[in-house]
């Protein structure tokens, strides 16, 4: 595992948190993408920018990249070997995000673009919950081709908080 590719199912799936501990665990530099896609106020990069910075970071020698963004994702499939997709319940999903709104009310993360102070709306939760099972099908066929795409490349799929603690160890 030297190019490691980190997705999940939805907000709150725990994926900037799994990313940092498994670059802790592996030493290996963590690329969050919100931190790229994001600029001060929560304005969007533009595309071939956002894009072009992808292009620039799957050239290392070694990297973790977390976060979904599917309109770009081919860029990092076709240097990753490894592709490690959370897929934890709905439920937890929201409450996590929920919480991590709660609990960063009005900070910036560290694995978010600087001046994105955490927010919550009920559109984000509305997009939390009518994309959950759509990208939950989307994501296991993107981990099934990626394994089938070139030798030597492996999926993993860690659906419940005891597996994700399990890999880690």
């Amino acid at each position: 595992m030297k190019k490691i590719i980190v997705c999940g199912v939805s907000a709150g799936a725990g994926k900037s948190t799994f990313a940092r501990k498994l670059g802790e665990k592996l030493e290996m530099p963590v690329h969050h993408l919100d931190s790229y896609y994001w600029k001060a106020g929560w304005v969007e990069r533009e595309k071939e920018e956002f894009r072009d910075r992808q292009r620039q970071l799957v050239k290392e020698d070694t990297w973790i990249i977390e976060g979904n963004y599917a309109s770009s994702m081919e860029i990092r499939l076709a240097e990753a070997d490894t592709f490690i997709y959370l897929e934890l319940p709905l439920r937890v999903c929201l409450y996590r995000a929920l919480k991590r709104w709660v609990l960063n009310y009005g900070q910036t993360r560290p694995d978010m673009a600087e001046g994105c102070p955490e927010k919550m709306d009920k559109e984000f939760l509305k997009f939390i919950v009518t994309t959950y099972a759509d990208r939950k099908i989307a994501m296991r066929q993107r981990a099934r081709d990626f394994v089938d795409s070139e030798p030597g490349r492996q999926s993993i799929i860690l659906q419940t908080q005891k597996q994700i603690d399990g890999f880690l160890k």
